[in-house]
């Protein structure tokens, strides 16, 4: 394989991983519609004579098609997500559309298509840590939160449906936390991007619920490693794999360890209700078990929470400073 195509290029996952692609020897063409992603995060490779960038929407079968065509192998990362907050009805169309147009156009070619879901499609599942294997445990309906969870959950199925149907090679992966550079500095960035910002600034951090939820983070590089190694390996084929950092930590701890690395003085926070979110569900615990992972593919997840946050406030510092310039 030479040409990666990567939806979502333009997003925090998928300039990493281009970037790391074409640092590798291989050319890489994005695809991207700049709804969540920014051209800033392709600055730095925008202009590789290996790289190509297409501006538009996975849900344009005939520009998917075209895409794919140009391409030895199909990284989806591009999708939508409601956390807290926003549109179910783009979460679900998106995620569902988009992903039947690059699975019809690759069964065509037979390319091989590594596919990025989510950990939060293990749900509200109590048995830690989860497991390839574990069950999927979805609440109610009427909680749109889970809309994004589901949306993955009818990908994945249908990854396997063409895989079955059209012989077509897949691979799945279910990102745990990700952060580091080039990440949301938002809420779309999760809990520690929003921390780091507010440490920053000198601003209260605002902890959702009790704080007292864990979660395991993992930084890019350690996802960027895992992605590499679905596209580069057959062992992958067939097979779905959980790509996290197993160190688990509480949402609170996680808000004081990034004051200490950021902030000055006693931490500034305070907590938020769900009910601020109208009908929200949390999930209590989320963490890995990566042994199939590091069995198949020789993941092994190798960066520190505190190193890896380290670096990022570094990051987001400096992108914080250019933007306080600019204005």
């Amino acid at each position: 394989m030479t040409t990666v195509l990567i939806t979502g290029v333009a997003g925090f996952i998928g300039a990493n991983l281009a970037e790391a692609l074409l640092a590798r020897g291989y050319r890489v063409h994005g695809l991207d519609n700049l709804s969540q992603g920014s051209l800033r995060n392709m600055a730095e490779f925008r202009d590789h004579p290996a790289f190509a960038f297409t501006e538009g929407d996975v849900r344009d079968a005939r520009l998917v098609d075209d895409v794919v065509e140009r391409a030895d192998c199909v990284m989806h990362l591009a999708a939508f997500k409601i956390p807290r907050y926003g549109n179910a009805m783009d979460t679900l169309l998106i995620n569902t559309h988009g992903t039947r147009n690059v699975l019809d156009a690759a069964a065509k070619r037979r390319r091989r298509v590594v596919f990025a879901s989510t950990s939060d499609v293990y749900g509200r599942n109590p048995e830690i840590p989860f497991h390839e294997t574990s069950d999927l445990w979805m609440g109610p309906s009427g909680v749109k939160r889970w809309s994004y969870a589901v949306s993955k959950m009818y990908d994945e199925l249908l990854c396997f449906a063409y895989q079955e149907e059209y012989n077509l090679p897949v691979a799945i992966v279910r990102f745990f936390g990700g952060y580091g550079p080039r990440q949301n500095t938002t809420w779309w960035g999760g809990p520690q991007a929003v921390f780091i910002d507010a440490a920053l600034r000198g601003d209260t951090m605002e902890i959702h619920g009790d704080g007292k939820q864990t979660r395991s983070f993992t930084h890019v590089s350690d996802h960027i490693d895992g992605l590499i190694r679905c596209i580069e390996q057959d062992a992958a084929l067939g097979q779905v794999f959980n790509l996290g950092n197993t160190y688990e930590i509480t949402i609170f701890d996680l808000a004081m360890l990034v004051w200490r690395l950021a902030g000055s003085g006693e931490p500034k926070y305070r907590l938020i209700s769900y009910r601020t979110f109208g009908k929200y569900e949390d999930v209590r615990r989320r963490v890995p078990d990566v042994t199939k992972a590091r069995r198949l593919l020789g993941f092994e997840p190798r960066v520190s929470l505190e190193d890896g946050l380290v670096e990022t406030i570094a990051w987001q510092r400096r992108v914080t400073d250019q933007a306080i310039t600019t204005r």
